[in-house]
């Protein structure tokens, strides 16, 4: 077999062993949170039509998507974005519900990223939630405290959700007539704080100096609170003011529960997904320059797919979490616990009955047989590896023998009745 073949592409990579087990448990402690508010899975394909993520959704560039043709010819995509797949299935299935839908989804997303670097992955796992039907300012709220009590229960203490609101900018935008290539350019700048960038645009545009004063502003208008005291200085602007106060109430609220000191404001806050429309938000931690939850508004996405509800939701990068946290030196505990069953080839029998009682009073069991040349610190180390807290050797033995027990992380033996261990 050529080597080659033991390698994977470029951007994905595979996860075994310890680091998939804490994925796994890592993965459930997020989903807990989603339950605790009452969220209900779903899970929507691998791969879509490609119209679910084209331009006019507002969803990643065309050259970042991994395409693929069927049978029929249709231009199918690998999911890039968790969003408008959602939406896409709550149109379908949920078009006549009146009340809010609560949903949460745990998927892999593929993006055909121009450049692998700093160990950015082209495969990522997502975890994340979706308030349907909700355009109130209780929607925001619910979100982010889903999204900080999410950084909390994967062990992080010290983080960061920073708040923006797109309504800000787009009423800028709007006021200065500036749409379609020079909004993305200028997006583009705001997003890199790139003061310098955003003056030479602005300056190359004939656009009113009170206006192009507050975009020049825009990528230097993050911090506490009294940013958006700030802001409120700088324009008349209706829609913008409007985006200010939604940030005042959301503040206000978030301050009844506490969970203020995890919030800064960002009204530079901008993304490539254009389909938001009002509150977005993207939270940090040390030991990442990548955003760890990305998020927002999306009021007018489902009516995209003939479903007008308004929006908003929150997606995890899990490998991007898992990064942090092991720069962090926090462990993600791992339930070790049940038995490496090593038997003697001719006790077969007995081992299977062994294994299956034990299995049957909720202790999992692996079963292996005994290698004279293999060293008891080898089945040792093997059982660790497997997650599993103890080695019972059972050699030439039945239930009612006493057989010899070693804890896997001590080292420690004791002799133990076999029949003890099945109950």
């Amino acid at each position: 077999m050529k080597k080659d073949l033991l390698h994977t592409p470029e951007g994905v990579r595979d996860i075994y062993n310890g680091e998939c087990a804490r994925k796994l448990v890592l993965q459930n402690k997020l989903r807990d949170v989603c339950v605790a508010y009452g969220y209900d899975d779903i899970q929507t394909p691998s791969f879509e039509f490609f119209d679910v993520f084209n331009k006019e959704r507002g969803s990643v560039p065309s050259n970042e998507m991994f395409k693929l043709i069927d049978r029929y010819g249709n231009t199918l995509v690998l999911r890039p974005d968790m969003t408008p797949a959602i939406a896409r299935s709550a149109a379908k299935y949920f078009s006549d519900h009146i009340l809010p839908i609560k949903l949460c989804y745990n998927g892999n997303t593929f993006i055909n990223v121009s450049k692998y670097y700093q160990g950015k992955l082209k495969e990522n796992t997502m975890i994340g939630a979706e308030l349907i039907g909700d355009e109130s300012i209780d929607a925001d709220f619910e979100i982010i405290s889903m999204v900080i009590d999410c950084m909390k229960n994967s062990g992080l203490t010290e983080f960061q959700v920073e708040v923006g609101n797109v309504m800000f900018f787009k009423g800028l935008l709007n006021e200065a007539g500036i749409s379609g290539d020079d909004e993305e350019e200028l997006v583009a700048l705001i997003q890199e704080k790139n003061y310098f960038g955003v003056e030479d645009l602005l300056n190359s545009w004939n656009i009113d100096k009170p206006i192009a004063k507050v975009l020049l502003e825009l990528p230097q208008m993050f911090g506490s609170v009294e940013v958006l005291d700030k802001a409120r200085k700088l324009t008349n602007n209706s829609q913008c003011l409007a985006a200010l106060d939604r940030l005042n109430k959301l503040y206000e609220l978030l301050k009844i529960t506490g969970k203020d000191k995890y919030i800064s404001f960002d009204l530079g806050e901008l993304s490539n997904h254009t389909y938001y429309t009002g509150i977005i938000f993207r939270a940090y931690t040390f030991g990442t320059g990548e955003p760890v939850i990305n998020g927002g508004r999306y009021d007018k996405l489902l009516g995209q797919f003939g479903c007008d509800k308004a929006s908003i939701g929150f997606s995890i990068t899990v490998d991007i979490l898992m990064s942090a946290l092991m720069r962090q030196n926090i462990e993600i505990p791992v339930d070790i616990r049940g038995t490496l069953l090593v038997y003697d080839g001719d006790n077969l029998v007995n081992a299977i009955d062994c294994a299956n009682r034990m299995r049957q009073a909720g202790n999992p069991v692996c079963t292996i047989a005994y290698n004279v040349q293999k060293k008891e610190s080898q089945y040792i180390e093997y059982a660790l590896n497997s997650h599993l807290d103890r080695v019972v050797f059972m050699m030439d033995a039945g239930l009612k023998d006493t057989v010899t027990v070693i804890a896997a992380k001590t080292g420690k033996k004791s002799q133990v009745v076999l029949e003890e261990l099945t109950v």
